[in-house]
């Protein structure tokens, strides 16, 4: 930004301050208020950091704010409001936007301050600042507390962060490229620290009795100092080891050399004695080009190694999404001078101000006195100074407060609270991932102190090793956490240096484990086990015994004359009595029938008055159906309702059925608790290690040792070891079986430097010598290299396909299988309850199966898998409430005198539903119908449809009954319900056809006004698009709808807009292998546009279908809609036909299956009488239960007449 550029009161302030001239800074007389408007204008600077950029291209803090601090210490009041100028001008980009911005002009923004930070960080490594910072920091600490004032506390606060922003500055990699052991900005920083005795008054501050207040901002600045250095190196180079550092670059170098050289005698040895200019043709065999010929290669056959058919192909980009977490900055070697004042430092640290500060430290984070994420500074200095204290020569006194089981239970803490919050918070999952790799570490150095600790002279140091492995070992979070973090490693998340420390990590901890268990005959450790069990209803642990007939009419007749007086108004009427829960997740229907339980309750309570109660308000919410009561029903009709509520035998709450595990099927949380039972069992090493044999496990270690090259010799052994216990050990080498591990056998195999890892070598011998074994005895298993295995799928590969018994391999569960005496009993059991009228058979075949424990649907499951039932839609579990429908004794002789008037008619049942006086749904009619026994079955009230164009006996002859279309939306909801709870077994055959012109509108438009229009938005960009990309491709593919948002995402489990997706003639998830919706391949792009058009919201309100019914969607044969008036399709009163114009239309021949348990179920719609081919009626909004089991059997075209 150029300074011509700034804010002209802003280049005013800034003009105030003072002039340097030479090294002598002359300041003016406002500089002070200057200082503070500075401070003022920063306060209230907008989000692009605007008086920042500018304020840091006027170098103001190089020219005026350094000089002023330098040369006027004396003055404490500008000292003060200079410190708090730098304080503000140097926070770290990250405090001022946040995050690192996304979009581009933020991100330009956050560099730009970030570039005048690493500026202002190279102004600060300067002796001068630091000794004037230094000498007012000791002027502070010098004075007492009684005489310390709140001004002089800030000023020490306010140093420290200064201090602290300086140190936090990353370094720019584009001006510090050196090598190592040359001195950047950070080390001459540190050396004017250094210097000016900055780091003695921080380790006063560490170790004083009275500055504890200060301990995490010194073990911050002590964790910024430290940020590019290696414990290992600063302690090596304590001990005078500059000839092994200089002996380790010399090996480093030689091991490069002899690879090159290795390299360059291969090239040698694949290069032809004599020189030939001409180069030669060669004919690959057996290598296809891109017709049917084999390859001619025409380079040298030194080169053929190399050849592949990817050469000179683009390489594919790889989306930010999948690539491979970065990796954090490698330490450096910084000057040698630096490293020396760095290594004094850690000593004198250790030995006077690490427990303390480590305990002072610890406290605060426990009390909750610590800002947020503060853990890690603590997380960091427990890895480092115990890493520098194991190497430079172990002292356990000197790290024992963060040696311990307390130690171990803060860090696993923390590292599991990681682990969650990283599944949890996937768009901060890197950020997570780094504190857990923090974490890590930490673990790691614990176990290597406690290694040390068992190698100890001392034999109390070695008891007290004992005692922490003992605790550590015995809990069972400590051995399982290596393996979730194994099971979880994502390297888009994670970067390669955490899988490096994981594997060593778990590395270690079973080899201490292993030694652990060695001496010891029965080691007892605790297991944890989490049962999960529903907890029984409340309502259903009280459930009283139904009273006897006698006991009711002896209740009766002391209830009746309390209802007399509370019908007269003698007895007032509580009024808190509520029926009906909004706000309860319950639906409506089973707090209908909750509700007649409540009056039947009070009446056994002989709660007279909250029975009657009760009744009215349920009538005034429920006043479909009649079930409580007519709207003008009288106080006799009221007093029997009460009888009959009273005498009926509701069904009550039946206890849950213990679900089996396999089964995954949500719960209510309230309805369901967890407890958790810990034992003890003696431990097996080796089925501990068992539980490493797994896919992510072998993934992880194949991951690293692709980077074999570069990984340390340690990283390497580490992970051969591992693989090499699951090969050697648990006799698994087919879990290594893997082509991708294959190809790095390969790899290393050929590379002219494999003698430098002669551990990896020997372990791809033993591996493809196994595998070239199982080869000549199992021809599948090159195929079995594609997969990576579970041990089931070793065992079968190795002892034969099919050597699993039942209940073994990844599918096995704690169901018990069943024998064939009990298959029999099963079998016998189903034949003798089958043909029973009115019992439900597997409640019959539960209470005689000899075998107890077996639940519903267990034993639903094992008859259709014996083929005695095609599916458990068979048999259906009676929902409560469903049946809870009161018929007075006029009611039913109505309904047998309206049966009787219109048996004879094509529709009986639309007939009956016109005329009937009570408020009944279809499914209730039609329950009481076969109830009366007025008929057989349902198929005799289904709608006849005739032909057209035929006489009247023909049309009689050719009728067809369909099932009627009338239904209550709640009746259908309740069918639904129903339907959902049933178990679909098999695949449902669907037929769609194309979207008529302008099908769905009155849907859609319902939808739009009911806030779903941005769900339409997002189906119609969908149909446009895929209208779009098949007219440039050319070529037509089912294309799935992802919801990618929550609000798509109900939109896409909301009936309503289900069934619009129907009308436009999507398909709905064919099988259990599809998830989303999907647009036919059928459907070409001007009828996408036209399904597009069709729910494209307009402004003004579209013509409503008549009856406020939906139009379904409609075969090919169907009439056009446009053709038929607007009465038909509607139950109007006006019965009049309307003349419809008669094309010649394809005639239609359907027949149509339903389940024997699909035949109850209610259906709305309306009745068409127009006489035409497969003419429908409306359809309510909600698919129903009945039409989406209908299967179409057969389907055949008449020719035209």
């Amino acid at each position: 930004m150029d300074w011509y550029m700034m804010n002209c009161e802003l280049l005013a302030t800034c003009s105030a301050l003072g002039y340097l001239e030479g090294d002598v800074y002359h300041r003016e007389p406002d500089c002070l208020e200057s200082v503070k408007d500075l401070i003022r204008y920063l306060r209230h600077e907008d989000e692009t950091r605007d008086v920042r950029q500018q304020l840091g291209a006027a170098q103001i803090l190089q020219n005026d704010l350094l000089p002023i601090l330098v040369q006027y210490p004396q003055d404490k009041v500008l000292f003060d409001a200079v410190v708090r100028l730098m304080v503000n001008l140097t926070q770290p980009a990250l405090l001022c936007f946040g995050k690192v911005p996304a979009d581009a002009t933020s991100r330009h923004h956050f560099l730009q301050v970030l570039s005048y930070l690493q500026a202002y960080k190279e102004a600060f490594a300067s002796e001068k600042v630091f000794g004037v910072l230094s000498e007012k920091l000791y002027d502070l600490l010098q004075l007492d507390w009684e005489q310390r004032q709140e001004e002089d506390t800030l000023l020490i606060e306010r140093i420290l962060l200064l201090v602290r922003n300086v140190l936090h500055v990353p370094p720019d990699p584009t001006e510090e490229q050196g090598v190592d052991g040359d001195a950047n900005v950070h080390d001459r920083v540190l050396w004017a620290l250094h210097i000016s005795g900055m780091d003695d008054l921080l380790k006063f501050l560490a170790s004083a009795q009275v500055e504890q207040q200060w301990a995490l901002h010194v073990l911050e600045i002590i964790s910024l100092m430290f940020r590019d250095q290696s414990p290992e190196e600063l302690a090596a180079l304590g001990q005078g080891q500059a000839a092994a550092e200089h002996g380790a670059d010399t090996r480093e170098l030689e091991t490069l050399r002899q690879r090159e050289l290795a390299e360059k005698r291969a090239r040698a040895l694949q290069r032809p004695s004599r020189h030939s200019r001409f180069g030669g043709s060669y004919v690959l065999q057996g290598l296809k080009a891109i017709g049917d010929r084999d390859v001619v290669f025409h380079k040298g056959l030194h080169n053929l190694k190399s050849y592949s058919h990817d050469l000179g192909k683009e390489t594919r980009r790889v989306p930010r999404r999948r690539q491979a977490a970065p990796e954090a900055e490698s330490p450096r070697r910084s000057a040698r001078n630096v490293r020396l004042f760095l290594h004094r430092f850690c000593q004198d640290f250790l030995e006077g101000c690490y427990n303390r500060l480590m305990l002072l430290v610890k406290d605060q984070l426990v009390r909750e006195k610590a800002q947020q994420h503060d853990e890690t500074y603590y997380l960091w200095a427990t890895a480092f100074f115990m890493a520098f204290n194991r190497r430079r020569g172990f002292r356990p006194e000197l790290v024992s407060e963060t040696v311990g089981v307390r130690a171990f239970h803060f860090i696993e803490q923390n590292l599991t609270s990681y682990y969650e919050m990283a599944l949890m918070d996937k768009k901060e999952a890197a950020t997570w991932a780094r504190r857990m790799h923090l974490a890590l570490k930490a673990y790691q150095e614990l176990l290597r102190t406690v290694q040390e600790m068992d190698r100890s002279p001392l034999q109390a140091v070695r008891d007290s090793s004992q005692v922490i492995k003992s605790n550590i070992f015995y809990l069972m979070e400590y051995r399982e956490l290596f393996l979730a973090l194994f099971r979880k490693f994502d390297e888009t998340k994670q970067p390669r240096s955490f899988l490096r420390d994981l594997v060593e990590t778990a590395h270690l901890f079973l080899r201490m484990l292993e030694r652990f268990c060695q001496g010891r005959a029965g080691l007892v450790v605790q297991s944890k086990r989490v049962r999960r069990k529903k907890k029984p209803r409340a309502t259903a642990a009280l459930t009283p015994q139904p009273p006897s007939a006698a006991e009711l009419e002896e209740l009766w007749a002391g209830l009746a004359p309390q209802l007399q007086a509370c019908l007269q108004g003698e007895v007032p009427l509580p009024e808190d009595v509520v029926p009906f829960d909004a706000a309860s997740e319950t639906p409506v229907e089973e707090q209908r029938a909750e509700a007649l339980l409540r009056i039947q309750g009070c009446l056994w309570d002989a709660q007279a008055p909250q029975a009657l109660r009760l009744l009215r308000s349920a009538r005034d919410v429920w006043p479909e159906g009649d079930v409580f009561g007519p709207p003008d029903v009288g106080p006799p009709e009221e007093t029997q309702l009460l009888r009959e509520i009273l005498f009926a035998p509701l069904p009550r709450h039946a206890p849950p059925e213990a679900e089996e595990p396999e089964e995954e099927e949500e719960e209510d949380e309230e309805e369901e608790e967890e407890t958790m039972q810990v034992s003890e069992k003696e431990f097996n090493f080796l089925d501990y290690l068992k539980r490493f044999a797994c896919a992510p496990v072998v993934r992880a270690l194949v991951l690293l040792l692709r980077g074999y090259a570069r990984n340390s010799p340690r990283t390497n052994h580490c992970a051969a070891r591992l693989l090499h216990r699951l090969a050697r050990d648990l006799h698994m080498e087919a879990l290594l079986f893997q082509l991708s591990l294959f190809s790095l056998f390969n790899r290393l195999l050929s590379d002219p430097a494999a003698g430098a890892h002669q551990e990896l070598v020997a372990l791809a011998k033993f591996i493809l010598g196994k595998f070239f074994a199982l080869a000549a005895t199992n021809k599948k298993a090159f195929v079995e290299l594609l997969f990576w295995k579970s041990p089931a799928a070793v065992r079968e590969m190795t002892e034969g396909y099919g050597s699993l018994r039942e209940g073994e391999g990844p599918g096995r569960s704690r169901v018990p299988p069943w024998t064939p005496q009990e298959e029999q009993e099963l079998r016998e059991l189903y034949w003798k309850y089958k043909e029973v009228e009115g019992e439900d058979v597997i409640a019959a075949i539960l209470v005689h199966l000899p075998a107890p424990g077996r639940t519903r649907r267990q034993v639903v499951k094992q008859l259709v898998r014996l083929g005695l039932a095609s599916s458990a839609k068979d048999f259906p579990q009676e929902r409560k409430g469903t049946r809870i429908v009161l018929w007075t004794q006029e009611q039913e002789e109505e309904l047998t005198r309206l049966f009787e008037e219109f048996q004879g008619s094509d529709d009986v049942l639309g007939n009956i539903m016109k005329h009937l006086t009570a408020r009944r749904s279809r499914a209730r009619v039609v329950e009481k119908l076969l109830g009366l026994g007025l008929v057989s079955e349902r198929k005799e009230l289904y709608k006849k449809r005739r032909r057209k164009g035929h006489g009247a006996g023909p049309a009689a002859a050719g009728a067809v009954a369909v099932p009627s279309q009338d239904s209550s939306a709640e009746d259908g909801d309740s069918e639904e319900e129903e339907e959902d709870d049933e178990a679909e077994e098999g695949p449902m055959e669907e037929h769609y056809w194309p979207p008529e012109e302008g099908a769905g509108q009155g849907l859609a438009h319902r939808l739009h006004q009911e806030g779903l229009a941005g769900p339409l938005r997002w189906l119609e960009n969908c149909l446009r698009r895929t209208a779009g990309d098949r007219e440039e491709d050319g070529v037509s593919h089912p294309v799935p709808l992802v919801p990618l948002s929550e609000e798509n995402e109900d939109a896409m489990e909301d009936r309503r807009f289900q069934a619009l997706l129907r009308q436009l003639g999507l398909r709905p998830p064919a099988s259990e292998q599809e998830s989303f919706w999907r647009i036919p391949a059928a459907l070409t792009p001007q009828q996408l546009r036209r399904a597009a058009a069709s729910i494209a919201h307009h402004g003004p309100d579209p013509p409503e279908p008549p009856q406020g019914l939906l139009e379904p969607p409609r075969c090919p044969q169907d009439p056009d809609p446009e053709r038929l008036p607007v009465g038909l399709g509607s139950d109007s009163e006006s019965e009049e036909p309307v003349p419809v114009p008669s094309p010649v239309q394809l005639g239609t021949k359907r027949r149509r299956e339903l389940d024997s348990e699909d035949e109850d179920d209610g259906s709305s719609g309306t009745e068409l009488t127009l006489a035409a081919p497969d003419s429908q009626g409306d359809e309510d909004p909600q698919p129903r239960g009945r039409q989406k089991r209908i299967r179409r059997v057969e389907e055949e075209e008449d020719e035209e007449d």
